[in-house]
């Protein structure tokens, strides 16, 4: 157990207990087990470790609702590291796992929103268009699956008009 705040350490032992009282192929636990580590190390910004963890879950894990929960994880990573391509690419792969997941389809929006600030500042109005067009859309299905939590979305879709 590597994190030692008091949260990670209650999310490691409940984790543990359940783990052990349910009834789960060897298999499950080794994909939660690596699926927590990746977590752990993820947490500390540990990212290769992260995604090596993360990837050996996906291996082993079946659940699609689980194995979405890993990939839209794996896309964080990508995320932070400035990789939209790889990121978008496992957010899509999450919902294909997991279509009921609102923050894969917020962290869609915000990668198409940035692409179309981008390309406002390359003078390319119309490309700006079509990437806030697509954002709008999935934010408006993330606010369906999730009402008031994306505040900031639901603003910006009232204030430009694609509400």
């Amino acid at each position: 157990m590597r994190n030692d705040n008091f949260v990670d350490r209650s999310f490691t032992v409940i984790a543990d207990i359940l783990l052990e009282l349910f009834p789960t192929t060897q298999r499950e636990k080794r994909a939660f087990i690596y699926y927590k580590d990746g977590m752990s190390a993820h947490a500390e910004g540990e990212y290769a470790e992260a995604l090596s963890n993360y990837m050996e879950s996906l291996r082993l894990e079946t659940d699609p609702i689980d194995r979405g929960f890993t990939l839209y994880n794996v896309g964080l990573i990508y995320t932070s590291n400035g990789d939209h391509e790889k990121a978008l690419q496992m957010y899509y792969q999450a919902l294909e796992n997991n279509p009921g997941m609102p923050q894969a389809l917020n962290n869609i929006a915000v990668i198409l929103h940035f692409r179309g600030e981008q390309a406002i500042e390359a003078g390319d109005i119309q490309n700006s268009d079509i990437f806030f067009s697509k954002a709008a859309e999935y934010w408006r299905e993330a606010i369906r699956l999730a009402p008031d939590v994306y505040l900031q979305a639901e603003n910006w879709l009232q204030t430009t008009g694609r509400g």
